[in-house]
């Protein structure tokens, strides 16, 4: 599978994301501990699930180039950079 190209480092990524989860998302889905929230860190749209794969495929479907930092509710220790779950032709 070819790799995808980003405009950002995964640094940036990081940054951006875990700026968005805090300041606009974590009050919000408070009530979801111990799922998965996916964030696109151009966007600022996320989706919460049961897991990285079931959120990254579902904000995937409306956000088709997200590039998505995954952050787990009420947990600082499950956060990642992922492009999600894509079809392979």
């Amino acid at each position: 599978m070819p790799e995808i190209a980003t405009a950002l480092s995964p640094e940036e990524i990081a940054a951006r994301g875990d700026k968005l989860y805090h300041e606009q998302i974590e009050a919000q889905v408070a009530s979801a501990k111990g799922q998965v929230v996916a964030i696109d860190v151009h966007s600022g749209d996320y989706s919460v699930a049961e897991n990285g794969v079931l959120a990254s495929r579902d904000l995937r479907s409306r956000k088709p180039d997200a590039e998505i930092w995954l952050v787990r509710v009420g947990s600082r220790y499950y956060a990642r950079i992922g492009r999600g779950p894509r079809k392979v032709r």
